[in-house]
């Protein structure tokens, strides 16, 4: 009993230490959720997401085709089937699944079945990527309130969730990037690239166009 009685403290005192270890450490304690889009350009689309409060990463990748490990050559050139796509990696604590929802909508042209402003063909469009029966019905429900405060036919599909690949390293976080690149506007540090290539492309110009106050991102590079 006196053994006991002296463990009682020790096992206190630990109980006490993992609980505001668990404090002191948030990235263990929280849970994360993964919303996967395809909105053109994958440097865009992780640039816009990455500025948002609660969203922890967007990882740029491929996903919804018929190749394996597809390089970024495979998937441009046409006939992989993959959308250039991201991966946003959030806490549902301080930004919901319908949020981000409702920005990605109001952040691309959903009207273009085509390609997204500069950028055509199919690995350019846009989609929605859902693993089960209530992220279905939120992406189709947010979907249909976006296409109803547009007034004009949304062809962004939601899509069943395929096999997500991770694209080469240089192409994350390419939009802050400091490495020097080769460009049709001359040599530039990859961030002054990417917002030439941004400007150039019209997308915050035809988002604004479309979306007007309601668009989340629309920088005006």
């Amino acid at each position: 009993m006196r053994v006991l009685e002296r463990l009682k403290p020790l096992a206190l005192a630990g109980l006490i230490a993992i609980g505001t270890a668990a404090q002191t450490n948030p990235l263990q304690a929280q849970s994360t959720e993964v919303l996967t889009v395809a909105g053109g350009c994958f440097w865009c689309v992780e640039s816009d997401f990455e500025s948002v409060p609660g969203v922890i990463e967007a990882v740029s990748g491929y996903t919804g085709g018929k190749v394996a490990n597809p390089t970024y050559k495979d998937v441009t050139r046409g006939g992989s089937g993959h959308y250039e796509a991201v991966q946003i990696i959030f806490d549902p604590a301080k930004v919901s699944r319908q949020r981000l929802l409702e920005m990605f909508f109001r952040s691309v042209d959903p009207t273009d079945a085509g390609g997204q402003f500069c950028d055509r063909g199919e690995s350019y469009r846009t989609a929605v990527f859902v693993s089960n029966k209530a992220e279905t019905a939120l992406a189709d429900r947010v979907k249909a309130e976006a296409q109803q405060a547009l007034g004009q036919k949304i062809v962004t599909p939601v899509l069943p969730t395929k096999t997500f690949y991770k694209a080469e390293d240089y192409h994350q976080d390419y939009y802050k990037g400091n490495s020097l690149v080769f460009t049709r506007f001359g040599p530039k540090r990859q961030a002054a690239a990417y917002k030439r290539y941004r400007q150039a492309c019209g997308r915050d110009a035809r988002v604004a166009k479309l979306w007007g106050d309601a668009a989340p991102f629309a920088k005006g590079y």
